[in-house]
Order: C-alpha cells, then sequence, then structure tokens
C-alpha cells in the first residue's frame, strides 16, 4: 500500500499554544503540543497513531483538519495544499476529509432526528444525489448495521455502539477520501468496540477510503491499522509496518509501551521495562531526545541533538541515536 501516491501528505506539523501571563506576570511560554510531525496515508490503508494521553495525538489529528490551525508545516490532500486555504475553499475539503470523535453522543445535534443528521452534509454539500437524500440516507443506515425503523429516532434513543454507527453513517455521506477516527472506540465497550472495528474495516474494503486510526489502545491500534506511529511527546519517535513494530520494536519508548501492554497468553509477555519518572512538560522539554530523561539507555549526545526519524531498513523509522540502521 505504501507504493501508491499518498491520499494524505502531513508534512513537519506542528501546533504551539501561547500561554497568557497572569495579572501578576507570571506565566508566558508555550505549550509545544505536536513537535515537527511527518507521515503519509496510501488510499485504502489505515494508520494507527498511538501514544500516552496527553502527547499531541488528538491535537495533531484536529490540526490536520483545521479545526486548530496549525502553527507550521504542511498537510496535503490528493496532491493539494490545503493547510492555507481560506475558511470558503476549505469547506469544500471538508467533503474528502471527515472525523469519528470518541464521544458520538456529543457529537450528535440532540434536537435532529437520526435520518436528519446522517442527510446534513448530503443537504449541506451535494448538489444532486442519485436516487435522492432519502434514498441515499436509506443505504448508508443499511451499510453500517442500523435498520430503517430506526431513522425517525433521537441520538438519546440509541445505545452507545448505535450512536457511534450513527457518526460513521454522517462521516461516509459524501464519500470522503480520508476519515480520522479520534479515540473512535474507547468510550464503548469491548464486544462493541469489535463491531464497530470490523465495520470500519469492511467499509474500507468497500469504499478505499483511508483511515488516520488514534487511539491509546495498543490491541485496537494492532488490530485495525496497516502502519502504526507512535508519538511521545509531540513527536513521532517510531513508524513502520504492524508487524514489524509489534514484533521487533526498535525505539526504547516504543519497546517499554509494549512491554506494559496486556497479552493473552502470559508466557508470551515481554520482559517489562519499568519506566522511571514522568512524562516531561511540553512547556518545559528536555533538550535534544525528548525520551532521554526516562530513557534506561541515554547517552550524552542525546541530550545535544535532536534525533532525525530515519529508515533503519525494510521501511522501519526510528528517531533514535541509539539504534543503528
Amino acid at each position: 500500500m505504501s507504493q501508491t501516491p499518498p491520499v494524505l501528505d502531513v508534512r513537519d506539523l506542528s501546533k504551539t499554544f501561547a500561554i497568557r501571563r497572569s495579572f501578576f506576570g507570571r506565566g508566558g511560554g508555550a505549550v509545544h503540543a505536536v513537535d515537527g510531525i511527518s507521515f503519509a496515508i496510501a488510499e485504502g490503508e489505515t494508520l494507527g497513531l498511538v501514544g500516552e494521553s496527553g502527547c499531541g495525538k488528538s491535537t495533531a489529528g484536529r490540526a490536520i483538519l483545521r479545526l486548530t490551525e496549525p502553527t507550521a508545516g504542511e498537510v496535503w490532500l490528493d496532491g493539494e495544499r490545503i493547510d492555507g486555504l481560506g475558511a470558503g475553499e476549505m469547506r469544500l475539503k471538508r467533503r474528502d476529509i471527515q472525523v469519528v470523535f470518541q464521544d458520538p453522543y456529543s457529537s450528535l445535534n440532540p434536537r435532529l432526528r437520526a435520518r436528519d443528521i446522517v442527510a446534513e452534509p448530503l443537504r449541506n454539500f451535494a448538489s444532486a444525489i442519485p436516487g435522492g437524500i432519502e434514498e441515499r440516507v436509506a443505504d448508508l443506515f443499511d451499510r453500517v448495521g442500523l435498520r430503517p425503523d430506526q431513522m425517525d429516532r433521537f441520538p438519546h434513543e440509541f445505545s452507545g455502539g448505535q450512536r457511534q454507527r450513527l457518526v460513521i453513517a454522517r462521516a461516509l455521506a459524501l464519500k470522503p477520501r480520508v476519515i480520522i477516527c479520534d479515540e473512535a472506540v474507547s468510550a464503548l465497550d469491548v464486544s462493541v468496540q469489535a463491531q464497530v472495528i470490523n465495520l470500519l474495516a469492511r467499509l474500507q474494503r468497500e469504499t478505499g477510503v483511508a483511515f488516520l486510526f488514534i487511539s491509546h489502545d495498543l490491541a485496537v491500534v494492532e488490530h485495525v491499522s496497516h502502519r502504526v506511529a507512535v508519538m511521545y511527546l509531540g513527536r513521532i519517535v517510531e513508524i513502520a509496518d504492524k508487524a514489524a513494530l509489534y514484533g521487533q520494536p526498535r525505539h526504547p519508548y516504543t519497546q517499554a509501551l509494549l512491554s506494559a501492554a496486556p497479552v493473552p497468553d502470559p508466557d508470551g509477555r515481554r520482559d517489562r521495562t519499568i519506566l522511571k519518572g514522568e512524562v516531561p512538560s511540553p512547556i518545559n522539554r528536555p533538550s535534544g531526545c525528548h525520551f532521554r530523561t526516562r530513557c534506561p539507555s541515554a547517552a550524552a549526545e542525546c541530550a545535544k541533538v535532536s534525533p532525525v526519524l530515519r529508515d533503519v531498513g525494510g521501511n522501519h523509522h526510528v528517531a533514535c541515536h541509539l539504534v543503528e540502521g
């Protein structure tokens, strides 16, 4: 999949939030939420973006969508740069890049019936729908596993899994090229998670849509993704095919992250790597490698030079001075 032209290409994306000074002159500085990340996603591919809470993965998704304006970097969609588009032009591009948020209830208008929620993007963007909007909405309900008799219900009349299916139907309405799933199944029961994940996989096979799947759940990311990118304190520290990253992680942080993940077979668990200390503040980041203050193998060079994400073989990219390529 990686040999096909990317449908989404993110280059050196950064997002910094300024901190206002208080009345007494305290504060100031900036929160470096996303710090120069780059990746590409091909048509029909799912890239999992994983990391601890606060690492910047959700902010990265919002910056790509322009729900929050990126500070620096470029975002390309189907070969067209979209990070500098005006509001009117960006509005039209939203047909091609949609989002599924973590909490489906908060992203649904409680005053609209389900049919109107799914039809809303069609009325806003599509000039002509073959067969009409009603037929298109009915087809979308069927594709995501909702019944026709549920179309006149309000969001509060659906279960959590059904509400997420409704959000997915709305995201699919305009046949987007990319869907960003931001913790899309983390609020659901495990059995419902599996249903929604299988639904996304089936829809991807049918439509060729690309997914950026943001999650902190390593098991879910392994199941749903083709490639996986690992973030730590605003930076991508490792990105590789799923099998390579889970089978032979190269970055010390990825190794520690995977060693802490629960596995079905206790005898197959990796040797546990216990990280010391806390994640540094994105306001006052360590010099050089952001992970060096917790890395058990940190060397003097790690404090002086920021490691570059480089190919260490087999399209496996790692940002670490200690990993040989």
